[in-house]
């Protein structure tokens, strides 16, 4: 079913407002595909003005940000994540998802369904 980035159909106190002009194509939201840690695999889509946009589908490779300077890492799972807890079990990344790597634990600061990679910053170091 399409998903609709509109203003509610209602006001405050539960009347009908009435419409001002239907429904634009540029207002239509989409589907959360989760970004998994698997093999990488991702999908480009057509966005507004023509652009497009890489979606991550899944991924096991992170940018990580130690001590201002950046290295690539594999990511082993997910610890933690903010958004859902279900989430952790399902090892979905998502921003501020903090992910176990082989460097150490890491906190996501880029958004993967969005922009089609994961970057991350170091917050503690393997022993």
């Amino acid at each position: 079913m399409t998903k609709w980035q509109l203003r509610s159909k209602r006001k405050k106190t539960g009347g009908l407002l009435k419409r001002h002009s239907k429904k634009k194509r540029y207002q239509r939201g989409r589907d959360y595909i989760p970004t998994h840690v698997e093999a990488t695999k991702k999908r480009t889509r057509r966005v507004r003005g023509g652009n497009s946009k890489s979606l991550a589908l899944s991924t096991n490779i992170a940018n990580v940000s130690v001590d201002g300077k950046t290295r690539k890492a594999k990511i082993l799972s997910v610890k933690e994540n903010p958004a859902d807890a279900q989430f952790v079990r399902r090892n979905i990344i998502t921003k501020n998802a903090v992910i176990d790597t082989e460097i150490g634990l890491a906190r996501v600061t880029s958004r993967p369904g969005q922009e089609g990679f994961v970057n991350a910053v170091l917050i503690k170091k393997k022993e």
